[in-house]
């Protein structure tokens, strides 16, 4: 065999690999959007099309798939969250924090669960999760600089109207529309920093 044979043949078995490798992640994500929260490899591998061994060659454990997840995502996360017109009045800009966010956990509604329902189990999840309210923290500050003026047990009251966990409250346990959902956050968010 030449040297050229043999070097499309590993570039096309690195190809292979590589697709695979995307059809899992892939696969992950699908499973999520469905709602099947805690997915496993056996289903993984069942909707990506590879075998199961497959599965475990591309990545040794859920761990590795999870950083791999992580790592594919994070700036198109980030990106959704981050960002917006952060100029005018307070009430203005709490309106479109509240909005910016709502886009945010919508989009992404199922991914948080399934990462918090797997939080219990998972060192990359818990330090992702955790990555990720640092920053969502921060942005919020950037949003709202009113929040530095108040006290702790305020500052952690905003915090916690402004969360996943308060969004995902109103939405489906309090089954709010969208709007609704919003207009609470908004005027909790307009009683603690306006007052």
């Amino acid at each position: 065999m030449s040297k050229t044979m043999q070097t499309d043949l590993i570039d096309g078995r690195r190809a292979r690999s590589e697709r695979s490798k995307q059809a899992i992640v892939d696969a992950v994500l699908e499973l999520m959007e469905e709602g099947n929260l805690i997915p496993t490899a056996q289903q993984i591998a069942d909707r990506s099309g590879v075998k199961i061994r497959s599965f475990f060659r591309h990545f040794e454990d859920m761990e590795t798939l999870f950083a791999t997840i992580d790592s594919q995502n994070r700036e198109a996360t980030e990106a959704l969250f981050i960002g917006g017109d952060r100029t005018g009045a307070l009430e203005e800009r709490i309106v479109r924090s509240v909005e910016r966010r709502a886009e945010g956990f919508e989009k992404y509604n199922n991914m948080i669960l399934s990462t918090t329902a797997q939080l219990w189990r998972s060192d990359i999840l818990r330090k992702n999760y955790a990555r990720y309210q640092r920053g969502l923290r921060k942005d919020l500050e950037r949003w709202l600089p009113e929040i530095k003026a108040l006290s702790h047990s305020e500052r952690e009251a905003v915090e916690a109207v402004s969360s996943f966990e308060m969004w995902h409250r109103l939405r489906y346990h309090q089954a709010l529309n969208r709007a609704a959902a919003a207009g609470v956050q908004v005027a909790m968010l307009n009683s603690l920093l306006a007052s």
